[in-house]
């Protein structure tokens, strides 16, 4: 399932309700809903996303010469979301027959899910900075010239690719419960605290301490750029969060099983339910920002008719805009 492919392996439970200390006769289950359900999900959001990044992108490349650095990471966001848009179907099917894949294929959709996660909050946080820095130290943190911002931006991405190497090299086809085959990580013994390091705290803890920074500073300076991108950038953000706490809230509280806290039946089981549910919430965000971007960003509605009434040819052939286009 699709549950398994990305954080530590749910522990074994059979010995602990099997012993003469315990009232249960059984080993724990873990909790399930349909694979229709979360199937018909994943093909929804895979066909929402694909349209409205594809856009998003021919947008972006058709103002590539003069685009901001912002503009730079929301072009490598738009990528980020393929990514994880590109893994969809596989988990789609997974859901209902089982991983009939392999393990070599395991290994390269969990690349491509994490990737798509780290990158996408890695340009996040660089976003964030730059907007802080210009706003109130007047400067930026890359020049204006297009090798910068694309050297800058090959960083972020290789840095997105040493955060997913402990899950990529630890994908593995495991047989679950109900005796489908599944792609998971599985750390080894007494590793466990690398899911929780690497996942919880470099894609959620600590970018959420540096962009709560970041926006506190720059909405109590006094400067007039505060209106436009911010709102946009606020937007992107506070979706990111809401879609992805519950997420991390969860795999928490199963890292915490994973120590020998909280080890009972009734919670494994309401934990394994929960878990399916945030990461269907979580994978959905993938979908939601060019609806974002049109709700929010005027100069990028604008953009976005003008591509729209064009050949796809002309588009990246066009005379480029003298600004952003956010």
């Amino acid at each position: 399932m699709l549950g398994a492919k990305y954080h530590v392996i749910d522990p074994d439970y059979s010995d602990y309700y099997n012993s003469e200390d315990t009232n249960f006769g059984s080993p724990c289950n873990d909790g399930s809903f349909g694979g229709v359900v979360l199937a018909v999900l994943y093909s929804t959001v895979f066909i929402v996303g694909l349209l409205g990044n594809a856009v998003v992108l021919c947008v972006l490349i058709r103002h590539r010469h003069r685009c901001s650095l912002t503009d730079m990471c929301l072009l490598s966001l738009a990528v980020s979301d393929l990514l994880f848009l590109a893994s969809l179907p596989v988990w789609a099917h997974s859901a209902v027959q089982g991983w009939v894949l392999g393990s070599f294929m395991c290994h390269i959709i969990t690349a491509l899910f994490m990737m798509g996660l780290y990158s996408s909050v890695f340009f996040m946080v660089l976003m964030t900075l730059d907007r802080y820095i210009i706003i109130v130290y007047k400067h930026s943190i890359c020049s204006r010239k297009w090798p910068a911002k694309m050297a800058l931006s090959l960083f972020v991405w290789m840095l997105s690719l040493f955060a997913s190497l402990p899950d990529i090299v630890f994908a593995k086809v495991k047989v679950d419960t109900s005796t489908k085959e599944s792609c998971g990580s599985e750390f080894p013994e007494g590793a466990a605290w690398m899911s929780f390091m690497f996942l919880n705290i470099l894609s959620f803890i600590l970018p959420l301490i540096i962009m709560s920074f970041c926006f506190c500073r720059i909405l109590s300076s006094k400067s007039e750029e505060k209106h436009g991108i911010i709102r946009l950038l606020l937007a992107v953000l506070a979706v990111y969060f809401l879609f992805w706490t519950p997420y991390n809230i969860v795999t928490f509280l199963i890292f915490l099983q994973r120590k020998g806290f909280m080890l009972t039946c009734e919670l494994h089981i309401n934990l394994s339910l929960a878990k399916q549910w945030v990461e269907a919430i979580a994978l959905s965000h993938c979908c939601l920002n060019p609806i974002i971007y049109t709700c929010v960003g005027q100069k990028f509605r604008r953009a976005v008719l003008t591509v729209l009434k064009e050949p796809l040819s002309s588009s990246f052939s066009s005379p480029q805009s003298p600004e952003s286009i956010f």
